[in-house]
């Protein structure tokens, strides 16, 4: 599967690759209008008057890289490194997220010796940057009875809810005009080596986030920075590792704004040095650029960023340690007259998603811009009574004598999503141990997985008769 490159949005490989899959072992195989693949594959000997299963996992990953790292993402596939007991890439995301899910899922279908009821696997398009493919998946489709989602990040979870999420886009103009390259001198500010990760599991971690923290370095030189470009940061739901800027300063005036900005980047790095220790905020002499932002588009624009709620917005008081909201500031780019802002709202809470949006929405259309929500995608309400999670925790606590964590998670899963359309089905999630999601971290425990896969393997010899 990892030698398959799968970005979201760009899966028709990957699609090919598991109708192929499927259709060699003579299983029952379609795509869907929008590209999701469903394989069914009949009960095995005995298991024919169980309920159905239904399997689920994403087909897509995150593809993140870190700067220095030569990699195609569209022609190569994953390196995959074996570090003790972890699996990790050369400098890349594993796709682990939800890579492990999706070859779990293939292995139960090719096997011949795994007692089964009747499966359907489901496996889904775009998780990662809209859930496009759970909100095409049509009502009717699916016969199952119970979803079992493997995409959990812990093994000692189950998973019976998640937060919903929105996408907060703002774009806008600004002016430029042209300096004496004699006059100034050109620098370029880079921000990196932080640890980034997933937007939902990490946002409660205190990671540093480089759209930020480039923000207040150019704040802090005041208006005698004068910013020609400005990128930093990638996909909404990946916490930004790396920012970018260049910028230029008047030769008079160097020596008084580096030492404000000198300033800055060491509070930055004291604020974050028990967390982020690999923080790198270098600046470099560079080319004078020849056009910058006009100071009043500057200053608004900068605003606008610096005054974005970033992080944890509000706990929940109902579930102990659960986030309840949040939002990422995940992508900036200030080139050419154009700027453009993206963020990731999530909560578990319909109205408070809300909130965090239009507070967002206000910020920055007090800078001007305009701003746009899209990709919103509801929650999956926890149900604390279903059969499913009854079984699968009394058979965690048989099998490793300590009870499961069972949770709702600030993630996005595709189950409340796929519970529109299929509201009578008994949704669970779990999965093997995974670290850095969304980041070039990214690893899965070797232990874990095989803890994992016996698991599974057990819950499916469990499942229930469907007159039970």
């Amino acid at each position: 599967l990892n030698a398959v490159p799968r970005a979201s949005k760009r899966e028709e490989r990957v699609i090919h690759f598991m109708l192929d899959f499927g259709k060699t072992l003579g299983l029952e195989t379609l795509k869907d209008e929008v590209g999701n693949v469903i394989i069914r594959k009949p009960a095995t000997s005995g298991m024919d008057d169980r309920k159905k299963i239904v399997l689920q996992s994403h087909l897509d990953m995150v593809h993140q890289k870190n700067g220095d790292t030569v990699f195609d993402f569209d022609t190569e596939g994953i390196r995959m490194i074996i570090d003790g007991d972890w699996v990790k890439a050369d400098g890349t995301t594993l796709g682990a997220d939800n890579g492990i899910g999706v070859a779990t899922i293939m292995a139960i279908l090719a096997s011949t010796d795994i007692p089964h009821p009747a499966i359907e696997a489901l496996l889904t398009i775009d998780e990662e940057t809209g859930m496009t493919g759970a909100l095409g998946l049509k009502g009717g489709l699916l016969k199952g009875d119970i979803l079992l989602n493997l995409d959990t990040e812990d093994d000692d979870e189950l998973g019976i809810g998640c937060a919903g999420g929105v996408d907060v886009t703002a774009t806008g103009t600004y002016d430029v005009e042209s300096i004496d390259s004699k006059a100034y001198v050109g620098y370029h500010l880079t921000v990196k080596g932080l640890q980034g990760g997933h937007s939902g599991v990490d946002i409660h971690k205190g990671h540093g986030n480089a759209n930020k923290i480039i923000t207040r370095i150019l704040r802090a030189g005041g208006q005698e920075v004068r910013i020609s470009e400005c990128q930093g940061g990638s996909l909404r739901n990946a916490i930004p590792r790396e920012s970018e800027a260049f910028f230029a300063i008047s030769v008079d005036k160097s020596s008084d704004v580096f030492s404000q900005v000198n300033s800055m980047i060491s509070d930055i790095k004291k604020e974050f040095q028990t967390i982020e220790n690999s923080l790198a905020i270098e600046i470099k002499s560079i080319e004078t650029p020849s056009e910058v932002m006009k100071a009043n588009d500057q200053i608004r624009i900068l605003q606008s960023i610096a005054g974005a709620h970033n992080g944890v917005y509000r706990m929940s008081p109902d579930i102990k340690d659960l986030v309840e909201a949040s939002n990422n500031v995940a992508r900036i780019e200030i080139a050419s007259g154009q700027s453009k802002i993206l963020c990731l709202t999530r909560s578990s809470v319909e109205s408070t998603k809300l909130e965090v949006a239009e507070s967002l929405k206000s910020v920055f259309s007090l800078a001007g811009m305009d701003v746009v929500f899209s990709g919103d995608y509801p929650g999956w309400t926890p149900n604390v009574g279903s059969p499913i999670l009854a079984i699968m925790s009394d058979l965690y606590e048989k099998r490793y004598g300590a009870k499961p964590h069972i949770a709702a998670c600030h993630a996005g899963l595709e189950c409340g999503i796929l519970g529109r359309n299929y509201p009578d089905l008994d949704m669970i999630s779990f999965g093997p141990t995974i670290k850095g999601a969304h980041s070039p971290d990214e690893r899965v425990c070797i232990s874990s997985v095989q803890k994992f896969w016996a698991y599974t393997l057990a819950v499916l010899r469990e499942i229930p008769k469907a007159s039970s």
